[in-house]
């Protein structure tokens, strides 16, 4: 997966978790609790999210990277790079 499909699929993700929300003006840089009414849940819902499609495994100490886009899809990247699209 590409940089853009990793992307694509977390605003996918948040979709479902906030559909309330509007995603279009997205900042990359800021964290998704300042742009969004997200909890710790809505989190958790998002890693589960990502276990659930890819079989990825995102251990607790690594949440942190996970805080912005720019910071899930940069720590993705490597981990989804041999994922077909639509896996």
């Amino acid at each position: 997966m590409t940089s853009d499909q990793i992307r694509q699929v977390i605003l996918d993700i948040l979709g479902r978790i906030a559909p309330d929300e509007d995603l279009t003006d997205l900042d990359d840089a800021r964290p998704f609790r300042e742009q969004m009414e997200l909890d710790s849940m809505d989190f958790l819902d998002i890693v589960m999210e990502l276990r659930k499609m890819y079989r990825i495994q995102i251990p607790e100490e690594d949440y942190s990277n996970l805080n912005t886009m720019g910071g899930t899809v940069q720590y993705l990247l490597p981990r989804l790079k041999d994922v077909p699209v639509g896996a």
